[in-house]
């Protein structure tokens, strides 16, 4: 390593060749280790060794318990931390569900009535269901709907109990 007169290096020759040493930290900050330290912590009588922060969160408890309400949203943080941190560790365990299908119309129709979406029609013993004033106005309604010509308007009324009770939207009906 020479340097030229004026106290530099010469041009593309580095002053430190083994470069920059690597920090010597150790890995726990001071914070860390304060909190591993112990005391000797007086409670309902007796003597207990606790760290610093088993203390603290025992004082943020009890200030909790005060309706301190800084220290119930810290509680509430530490209970999300800890089930967050539990449900990580042991995955709960669903038991599988049998589930069976009965594709039927009579489950469909069962299923619009309950919901008052529609009901049979009295004179055609099941054969035939009307669909409520309701639910049609609520499928008229929607945006962007084509435009209802012919066949298509009067296949909306005969299935539609009340029909007469429909406000076509405008420019939807013929």
């Amino acid at each position: 390593m020479s340097r030229a007169g004026n106290g530099r290096f010469q041009k593309g020759q580095s002053g430190n060749p083994n470069g920059r040493p690597k920090a010597r930290r150790p890995n726990n900050s001071a914070f860390d280790i304060i909190l591993d330290k112990s005391l000797t912590v007086t409670q309902n009588g007796g003597a207990r060794e606790l760290t610093v922060e088993e203390a603290l969160e025992l004082q943020t408890y009890q200030a909790a318990l005060g309706g301190s309400r800084m220290a119930i949203r810290k509680v509430l943080k530490m209970i999300e931390k800890r089930e967050a941190a539990l449900a990580k560790k042991a995955p709960v365990q669903s038991t599988p569900i049998k589930t069976e299908f009965h594709y039927t119309s009579d489950n469909a129709n069962e299923a619009m009535r309950l919901l008052d979406i529609a009901e049979p029609d009295p004179g055609m013993e099941g054969r035939r269901w009307f669909v409520n004033a309701w639910a049609t106005q609520a499928a008229l309604s929607r945006p962007g709907r084509k435009r209802y010509e012919g066949k298509e308007v009067d296949n909306i009324k005969f299935f539609t109990k009340d029909c007469n009770t429909l406000r076509w939207p405008r420019g939807n009906y013929r």
